[in-house]
């Protein structure tokens, strides 16, 4: 499979098996095109004999798959090795699987090539407009699910923190709603599920605690309290404390959050993770 990074690769097997099966090809085979779109790496196969087109690297320009990467759009040979419009610097690699009828299915996404999905048949056979116009909404469904991954990872990158910061509760909530938006345009149920774990993970992750702000077991027990509507008195009914003492961790728990009322306490208190 591709590496787990790219957003081209999640499911890519299951995708080889339904254009198969869509164009009654006796194999599929593809991969992700390289971030400058000068080659394709072959990573998978559905329906292969042997290896022979396992992680071959094919250069934009060269052989079938490298010219539709270079056109960016189809480009099919009924006999393969006798075709004349194509380079030859793979047919070895293809001969192996004794393919004939070979065409090659760029997936673009904003004008740039990420992947070609190939499809071969032991056996020529001619194919219409009619065959070609079949894969539209199997190659639509890639090349948006491939833009919603890169809009999750634009998002991500949004809140990446820097040496010198760190994200607060704030922060991982908003990437928790983005998320949440983002999960609800995939139409892949196991792609959605994937992305709302991780989505959940960022939602129950607590907001790291910045240098220098530790409070007191007792302070976070007064916060707590405080966060939930109590009054001073309340506060120390509950605790088991006297109204002074709860105004004094108060006080100190402000002042080491470097605040001056109870609200900005519970907020601050909040995004250094100490509150929920």
């Amino acid at each position: 499979m591709l590496p787990a990074d790219d957003p081209a690769s999640p499911h890519l097997g299951r995708t080889l098996a339904a254009f198969r099966a869509q164009g009654r090809m006796d194999m599929a085979f593809g991969g992700r095109v390289s971030a400058g779109g000068t080659a394709l790496a072959i990573t998978e196969l559905c329906g292969a004999r042997t290896a022979s087109l396992a992680n071959l690297v094919v250069r934009a320009g060269a052989g079938l798959g490298g010219k539709s990467l270079l056109l960016g759009r189809p480009v099919s040979v009924t006999s393969y090795h006798a075709a004349q419009g194509i380079t030859h610097v793979y047919d070895h690699a293809v001969r192996q699987e004794s393919l004939e009828t070979v065409v090659a299915l760029p997936v673009v996404v904003d004008e740039v090539p990420r992947m070609v999905v190939y499809l071969g048949n032991r056996a020529q056979v001619g194919l219409g407009d009619r065959w070609f116009d079949s894969f539209a909404p199997l190659i639509r469904r890639l090349e948006r699910d491939i833009a919603v991954e890169d809009e999750v990872r634009r998002r991500l990158g949004m809140f990446r923190p820097s040496p010198e910061t760190a994200l607060s509760a704030a922060d991982l909530k908003d990437i928790a709603r983005e998320l949440a938006e983002v999960a609800g345009l995939i139409q892949d149920d196991a792609l959605r599920a994937k992305l709302d774990a991780v989505r959940g993970r960022f939602a129950e992750t607590p907001a790291p605690r910045e240098p220098g702000v530790q409070l007191a077991p007792r302070e976070i027990d007064v916060l707590q309290q405080v966060a939930r509507g109590h009054s001073n008195q309340e506060v120390a009914d509950n605790l088991g404390l006297l109204p002074n003492t709860v105004k004094s961790y108060l006080k100190t728990a402000m002042r080491k959050l470097h605040v001056s009322n109870r609200v900005q306490a519970i907020t601050a208190a909040r995004e250094h993770g100490y509150l929920r």
